[in-house]
């Protein structure tokens, strides 16, 4: 099959480098940036450039920017994919995606899924792309309810020849919600635990616990903006329930009482043991 991929950061990159380790398939990329066009071809990331020319012939397209991007970028070239392309955003909320891009699919008879591959670093941009980044992650796509089944069953063939370990189905609103708690209030507390003024002392004091804490602040605070304020009514009531749970800590630490502050710990224990 003929691929193209819109936008060459970390997850483009390293969907063009998986897809050529992984397949046979040819990949056509494009990226805004002309420094990075440059590199991906010396990196063997794409076979060529995806254009007006190649964009039509290719049998599925991967938009992988920022949400509003995406949605601007489709509706720019909805005219451009051939009737029988699929077309799959990888933006990281997904409501506002499918939303408006459904109905121009619809409106051009061409197939689009809505999709989120689940891996990432803290680091963005091509220079940060890795073959191996989808090695164990899962890619979830949320096709609409009159996709055809075997345009389902396409794209979770390909993703996971590309590489991915599985591919789950959802509806937006699953997506969003889920995505609220697992990716975007991890996100949130990273950030607000390494504003703590004795971060800037921590080296000789620190271990695992606080690389794993902190490694996610180190984000593309442009794109969590948008991604945190187009999932705000879902990122909300997540950062409400942790926020109800610390203040649970933190009476529970000022009482004094061991006989407060043990059961406390031992029910996080728990959910922990019951989820490995």
């Amino acid at each position: 099959m003929k691929i193209g991929i819109i936008g060459l950061g970390l997850i483009g990159g390293s969907l063009a480098l998986s897809i050529r380790r992984n397949t046979e398939h040819t990949v056509f990329g494009t990226d805004i940036n002309p420094e990075v066009m440059l590199r991906a071809k010396a990196a063997e990331a794409i076979h060529g450039e995806l254009d007006a020319q190649t964009l039509p012939t290719c049998d599925i397209v991967l938009v992988a920017l920022f949400p509003e991007q995406c949605v601007q970028t489709i509706r720019a070239h909805a005219e451009d994919f051939g009737p029988r392309t699929l077309v799959v955003d990888c933006a990281g909320v997904k409501r506002h995606v499918c939303r408006q891009v459904e109905p121009i699919a619809a409106a051009h008879r061409w197939n689009f899924i809505g999709g989120h591959p689940m891996a990432g670093r803290e680091f963005s941009g091509f220079s940060a792309a890795r073959a191996n980044l989808f090695e164990n992650a899962s890619m979830i796509l949320c096709p609409a309810p009159d996709v055809d089944i075997r345009v389902r069953e396409q794209a979770k063939a390909f993703f996971l020849e590309a590489g991915f370990r599985m591919v789950r189905f959802c509806t937006p609103e699953a997506h969003d919600q889920m995505i609220a708690y697992t990716s975007q209030l991890a996100h949130v507390v990273s950030g607000a635990y390494v504003k703590n003024p004795l971060s800037a002392e921590h080296k000789g004091f620190s271990a695992g616990s606080f690389l794993d804490m902190t490694r996610v602040a180190r984000l593309n605070e442009t794109m969590w903006t948008e991604l945190f304020l187009e999932n705000g009514d879902l990122l909300l009531p997540a950062l409400d329930d942790l926020i109800l749970r610390l203040n649970e800590y933190q009476d529970a630490l000022a009482s004094g009482d061991p006989e407060r502050l043990l059961p406390v710990l031992r029910r996080g224990r728990e959910c922990k043991e019951a989820l490995d």
